[in-house]
């Protein structure tokens, strides 16, 4: 059982041989597309920190959309963001805000073929950039919070979303929103859990792309990076409280979170590439020190790997098409 009757470099000889014997593939199902789009603005706006990721108008957020669907891409996930905001994110229920439109746009855009989906919750919406509303000591208070994210599941799911995703981290939010959900008669409409979310570095572009407003952090509400046992924890509760999906995110510096909640979920795991990681590839491939398609779908590769079923990544449509022509 040693060399050289074994020698694992014969399934490596050949690109064809190389194919044959992959363990694990990328396929444009695998993808969602995150995208964002911004109140007010004539023409995309690009994002300085996420080079060749934009601030969609409705035209180019349908045109993305309608692009998607032809590369095979299965999801894209919406973030609003608005002109005006508050410090309860009111902007955030309003059926004619530029989340719900957006919603609405899209889904009589592509209707079925793509499933649209909706970020619930108030960051972008509010006037102090946190994830929920503040009590009197500046502190995000969970249950108060908790009845605006049902209102705004209710709005999402009624401008045709077929996926919600609660991203706040908020204790209950599973369970409040299905219930919502279930009242308002949207009983088919899917709960993608961002059930181990992490407190994380990572996120810095995502604030530029939706214009954050936030002051301090959010660590009362995110998971602390240290801790890997409390994401099981969370994954748990969300699946108690009937998410029909759940997410790690950021993906590429939690595999280990990642692989930990895949081999354990009975419900499809997803993986969020955030901004920051999409931000490092594209700054060190623009430098010359790596290959940028090489290292973008080995990225994505690695993140499938480790037990991710579907991807969140800003390269969606791009990777779906190199797929596609391979």
């Amino acid at each position: 059982m040693s060399f050289p009757n074994h020698r694992p470099r014969r399934l490596r000889t050949t690109p064809a041989m190389r194919r044959m014997t992959a363990e694990h593939r990328l396929a444009p199902a695998d993808l969602i597309l995150p995208a964002f789009i911004r109140e007010g603005i004539t023409e995309p706006a690009p994002i300085t920190s996420m080079p060749g990721v934009v601030q969609h108008t409705t035209d180019s957020l349908k045109r993305a959309a309608v692009e998607a669907v032809e590369l095979g891409v299965s999801g894209i996930m919406l973030f609003g963001v608005p002109a005006v905001r508050d410090a309860r994110g009111t902007a955030s229920l309003d059926p004619d805000g530029v989340l719900n439109k957006a919603i609405r746009d899209v889904r009589a855009e592509v209707g079925d073929d793509l499933v649209v989906m909706g970020d619930v919750c108030l960051d972008e919406f509010t006037d102090h950039g946190h994830c929920g509303v503040l009590d009197a000591n500046g502190y995000v208070d969970n249950d108060a919070t908790l009845e605006i994210y049902a209102q705004m599941a209710v709005a999402q799911a009624d401008a045709g979303a077929h996926v919600l995703g609660p991203s706040g981290m908020m204790d209950g939010q599973i369970a409040v929103i299905r219930q919502a959900l279930e009242a308002a008669g949207h009983k088919n409409t899917a709960v993608l859990a961002y059930a181990a979310k992490y407190a994380s570095a990572f996120y810095g572009p995502f604030r530029e792309a939706v214009d954050s407003q936030l002051k301090g952090d959010r660590r009362t509400y995110q998971m602390d990076a240290a801790n890997r046992r409390e994401a099981i924890i969370e994954v748990e509760l969300d699946l108690e409280e009937g998410a029909d999906m759940v997410m790690v995110k950021p993906a590429m510096s939690y595999l280990d979170i990642l692989a930990d909640v895949a081999d354990m979920s009975p419900v499809p795991v997803a993986a969020y590439q955030i901004s920051g990681e999409y931000a490092m590839i594209e700054a060190a491939a623009a430098n010359g020190w790596i290959d940028r398609r090489g290292a973008i779908t080995e990225s994505v590769l690695g993140i499938k790997r480790a037990g991710a079923d579907m991807v969140l990544t800003y390269w969606a449509s791009e990777l779906a098409r190199w797929i596609k022509e391979a």
